[in-house]
């Protein structure tokens, strides 16, 4: 059997590790991997396919720098004349970018099997691309791959029950088999990474956001790697910093860096998770999250947009206690379960 898989951004380059190991291993599948180009950036893409060993992918469309419409559609044109030559018999996406949907509508479009790894999540924000990526992804999907108990209560509500899974985390498996090379020391640094369009595409909140970040390294010193995106709005807007801004890491180096740091800042999904897989306490700088369930632990508390927020949110944080005990992303195991659930589902002849 193949298997097609569509990767673009860099969380799915590191989600798809371990499933692409787990692959190969199994020998049910040969998988054909598609890479949008959605990440053009070397450090935002290449480094991780070395890095983690991803297998090189069959085809690079290079198709990024241009609006969601375009880019998806553009996308959706591509994948779908390789799709018509591979002749797959099921395809996988991840998450929720303009990748994901363009591989899911195309495959959907040629009654192609669409199996979805990290399905269910909402943020209840329709402003966001990701969110309606993610919606219409589901909606599309044969397999429905959950990483949370609460993403599978979503479905529910929506009314998709079929072929749901509890899988656990992926990304969960992939920090347990990446420990930190690192002492531990949580009296170290606050990590930031801030990427949105929401926080960098506006001037005034670009900079009150660095501003917010400054007043906190005058009494703990912040590392911000900086995705391309925002560094292009900090010179577009002559934003000057203090900030140690360095460029972006690769995913050991942040593993290294969110196991050490005090506190992680961020308005990221994935970085969210893996600071509650550290142990570190997090920020989240966005008015909702798709990861509800670290808020109702305790462990990370959503905050505005603006300078005195951030300050705030991080001496709240600075003085709370949290408990990280919590089984919150399964066992360690979904890479594994994900893998057979498709062989299963295909051996059974559902294609």
């Amino acid at each position: 059997m193949r298997i097609v898989t569509i990767l673009g951004a860099r969380p799915q380059f590191i989600k798809a590790t371990l499933v692409s190991k787990e692959i190969q291993s199994n020998g049910a599948f040969r998988e054909v991997i598609i890479h949008t180009g959605q990440h053009f950036d070397q450090n935002m893409s290449d480094i991780f396919f070395k890095e983690l060993s991803i297998p090189k992918p069959d085809y690079q469309l290079n198709i990024n720098q241009m609006g969601h419409g375009e880019m998806t559609g553009r996308m959706l044109i591509e994948i779908e004349k390789i799709l018509q030559l591979e002749k797959p018999q099921g395809i996988i996406v991840y998450g929720d970018t303009n990748s994901t949907l363009a591989g899911s509508l195309a495959a959907a479009k040629l009654q192609i099997p669409v199996f979805h790894i990290e399905a269910g999540l909402r943020s209840f924000n329709r402003s966001m691309p990701e969110e309606i990526n993610r919606v219409l992804t589901d909606q599309i999907s044969r397999l429905l791959f959950c990483p949370t108990q609460h993403a599978i209560d979503m479905l529910k509500k929506e009314g998709i029950s079929d072929g749901v899974i509890f899988s656990g985390d992926i990304m969960y498996d992939l920090f347990q088999a990446s420990q930190p090379n690192t002492i531990h020391d949580k009296r170290g640094s606050v990590l930031a990474t801030i990427h949105r369009p929401a926080n960098t595409d506006d001037s005034s909140v670009l900079e009150s956001i660095i501003r917010g970040l400054e007043t906190i390294n005058r009494e703990t010193p912040v590392i911000f790697p900086v995705h391309p995106r925002t560094e292009k709005k900090i010179e577009e807007f002559g934003i000057k910093s203090e900030l140690n801004m360095i460029p972006p890491l690769s995913y050991q180096e942040m593993v290294n860096h969110l196991s050490n740091a005090k506190m992680v800042i961020t308005d990221s999904g994935g970085v969210q998770k893996e600071a509650y897989f550290s142990k570190t306490k997090c920020i989240t700088v966005r008015p909702e999250t798709e990861w509800v369930e670290l808020v109702d632990a305790g462990v990370n508390i959503l905050c505005e947009s603006n300078k005195d927020a951030i300050d705030a949110a991080y001496h709240i944080m600075v003085q709370k206690s949290c408990d990280f005990s919590q089984t919150l992303y399964g066992h360690g195991n979904a890479s594994k379960m994900i893998v057979d659930s498709m062989v299963d589902y295909l051996s059974s002849g559902n294609n």
